[in-house]
């Protein structure tokens, strides 16, 4: 994509590059701010993705817009002070049309990742009518995400090329928000901000994925913390990171990959800091014979081009600090505390299964991952899960978990040697867990007056009384805000042990009109439209 797009950003003419993301393009022109939050706090993206509602503005006349979500248009006009609160800020209501998909599939695949295209290819191969829906632009998921102008990942092409061969129908730009499974399949309600439809399905495959695990601590939510995904994912929409002095910190072998990505895009990035013991990371990469070979040989493919900037495993980040916007990191040291000024702190401590929609249809969860039988069923007949949110394991558990799900969706046996490479593959989950297991000190990061639930802006010292998540949220609506316990849910489960509250539809904010619009179709008898 070339050439560059002419938008109004808060009042200002401004010209940006064609499929800069509205977040990107904002961060690019100079606004660290993009709103306040209930109490006054300055706020910026966190997560990149969509997931944590951070990142809002009024987008020509819609409000409360995710703008990493949304591409900039001619013409557009992006507006930061209408998400500051006060009645500027409240919903307006917003034509929805239909969606122009199916009301009757065979298999509906939720998410457009490595798990849900490989499910969609093997589904649509093997016969079934498909249709996947997904609340980015095109497939890929995050880990596929094609950079701004650049080429898509080859094996991302390759598995849409055949979806395409093989009759696979795309509903992008919308998400899953309610469901039930029904003697005979399942009933999805699926909306965007702009439009919304009832589908049948005889089976759903779940590819949701997952996201990242936010520990809080002081300062982390000052704009300039972002997640070390939420920050690969912004310079991929076109966020300009040349020259910017970055920490990533954390947790997890994303954190490599992401600074490695950074440092090509001209970040001068300062220091990776892995709360790990550098022994236990090693035996990740070290395990398993022959893909424990090809893990090893891409892990020093990454550390070459990370060449002269420290790794340093034990150390992890304790305090932020700035006025309105990152200034420094303090991270603890097996030395000391030591602070490093920066202009961005790239932060994630691992990845957590997105188990939402799966838990609003009952499926049984294992841990934080749904559990699935050997043909990735869940507990729920008609059910499938596949990826991410069946665990964290990667690229090469998602796809072969995706064929099989898939194929198993569609109603055909699997055959022998897909079946021995999920297995292969599954047996990562295990290692990858142990050899990044957070340590405890990290529940001792907040401070009583730390922002847990970024939502609320409600504070450590305000949920260490409660003993469930619900009690909590009763008393201080923590978990009630627009990301709807995504950010701030895993977080209390690892600082507390609370176990979830309860799912409820929607599963994301959606206008009125879409809820409306989705509702009154999911009532008639779902014949094509």
């Amino acid at each position: 994509m070339s050439g560059r797009v002419r938008i109004t950003l808060d009042g200002s003419a401004a010209k940006v590059a064609a499929g800069t993301s509205v977040a990107a393009a904002l961060l690019a022109s100079g606004r660290t701010i993009f709103r306040r939050s209930v109490t006054g706090e300055a706020r910026a993206p966190l997560c990149g993705m969509g997931v944590c509602f951070e990142c809002r503005v009024r987008l020509d006349e819609r409000h409360h817009v995710r703008s990493c979500m949304h591409a900039v248009a001619e013409g557009m006009r992006v507006d930061t002070a209408a998400c500051a609160g006060g009645p500027e800020g409240r919903w307006r209501p917003e034509a929805v049309t239909p969606a122009p998909v199916p009301g009757r599939v065979d298999v509906l695949v939720v998410g457009a990742g490595p798990a849900g295209l490989a499910a969609a290819v093997a589904a649509a191969e093997a016969g079934a009518a498909v249709l996947v829906v997904d609340d980015n632009a095109e497939p890929g998921g995050q880990i596929w995400r094609r950079a701004r102008g650049g080429t898509p990942v080859p094996a991302a092409a390759r598995l849409r090329t055949r979806a395409q061969e093989a009759g696979v129908r795309w509903l992008a730009g919308a998400a899953l928000i309610d469901g039930e499974a029904a003697a005979g399949g399942v009933r999805a309600l699926l909306a965007g901000r702009d439009q919304a439809a009832a589908v049948a399905a005889r089976s759903l495959v779940l590819a949701c994925g997952a996201r990242e695990l936010w520990v809080p601590f002081p300062g982390w939510t000052l704009p300039g913390v972002v997640g070390a995904g939420g920050l690969q994912a912004l310079v991929k929409q076109g966020l300009p990171v040349a020259g910017s002095r970055v920490v990533v910190a954390g947790s997890g072998p994303l954190l490599v990959a992401v600074a490695a990505s950074l440092r090509m895009h001209g970040a001068r990035v300062s220091l990776v800091a892995e709360q790990a013991p550098a022994l236990r990371a090693a035996s990740f990469l070290l395990a398993g014979g022959v893909t424990g070979l090809g893990r090893l040989a891409q892990a020093a493919q990454l550390l070459w081009r990370l060449r002269g900037t420290p790794l340093r495993h034990g150390w992890w980040p304790v305090r932020a600090e700035g006025s309105e916007r990152l200034e420094a990191v303090v991270l603890a040291t097996p030395r000391g505390p030591r602070r490093i000024a920066c202009d961005w702190l790239a932060c994630g401590f691992g990845l957590v299964p997105q188990t939402e929609a799966a838990r609003l249809l009952g499926c049984a969860l294992e841990g934080d991952a749904v559990r699935v039988d050997a043909d990735q069923r869940t507990s729920v007949p008609a059910v499938f899960a596949a990826g991410e949110v069946c665990g964290i394991g990667g690229v090469e558990v998602a796809l072969a978990e995706g064929f099989v799900a898939g194929r198993a969706a569609a109603g055909r046996p699997i055959p022998r040697a897909w079946r021995a490479r999920r297995e292969r593959a599954r047996r990562l989950r295990a290692r990858l867990r142990r050899a990044y297991a957070l340590r405890p000190q990290l529940r001792g990061l907040p401070a009583p007056d730390t922002i847990v639930c970024r939502c609320e802006d409600v504070t450590f010292a305000q949920l260490a009384g409660f003993a469930t998540a619900r009690e909590a949220k009763l008393t201080t609506r923590c978990g009630m805000g627009p990301c709807q316990g995504r950010v701030c849910g895993p977080a209390t489960r690892f600082l507390f042990g609370w176990r979830r509250d309860r799912v409820r539809p929607p599963l994301i904010p959606v206008p009125v009109a879409a809820l409306a619009y989705a509702a009154a179709a999911g009532s008639t008898d779902g014949e094509d439209r």
